[in-house]
């Protein structure tokens, strides 16, 4: 029963997410002048990546010598 519980909170708060930051519709078929202006421009989200994957593989053989020493 817990089990269940914990499945169908998890399932609630991950769906909620959705709908807390869904916008709605252009209903007025106007050319956006709504209260917050137009959209900005799309921003790139892959621009650093290599340095990120990078940083993240030193951290783990940081993190995994570290262990290592200590145990």
């Amino acid at each position: 029963m817990k089990k269940l519980l914990k499945l169908y909170l998890f399932t609630f708060i991950l769906l909620s997410d959705f709908v807390a930051f869904a916008q709605p519709g252009d209903d007025d078929g106007g050319g956006g002048g709504g209260l917050e202006g137009g959209d900005p421009q799309p921003a790139p989200i892959n621009g650093k990546m290599i340095l990120l994957a990078i940083a993240g593989v030193l951290f783990v053989v940081y993190t995994f010598r570290k262990n290592r020493r200590t145990a």
